[in-house]
């Protein structure tokens, strides 16, 4: 019995991250969301992996090598946001030093 509440609250915690997964996997805006937070989180969640395989609890496992995907994914993108070098000025438009001063 207590693995059947073990698989309810992981589908229950695990199901209401992915909304916002797939909306940071469709849009790629990581604006909104803290690069250390999402680090500290994803090691969280490998260490609960790491728990339930030591437990060899399926239900901890399950829940977080899903979570651990998901929330691997939108770390990386969320570094690759904030570690990018930034944008070029857009096709079309003249940056104001394109030319020297006279």
């Amino acid at each position: 019995m207590a693995e059947y509440i073990g698989f309810l609250a992981a589908f229950l915690t695990t199901a209401s991250f992915v909304p916002q997964a797939v909306k940071i996997l469709r849009t790629r805006q990581t604006d909104g969301i803290s690069l250390i937070m999402y680090a500290m989180f994803t090691v969280g969640v490998a260490v609960w992996l790491a728990y339930g395989i030591m437990l060899a609890s399926p239900s901890i496992i399950a829940a977080n090598f899903v979570t651990f995907c998901l929330a691997s994914t939108i770390l990386m993108l969320k570094a690759k946001a904030v570690f990018a070098p930034p944008q070029s000025i857009a096709q079309g438009a003249t940056a104001a030093t394109s030319a020297p001063i006279a």
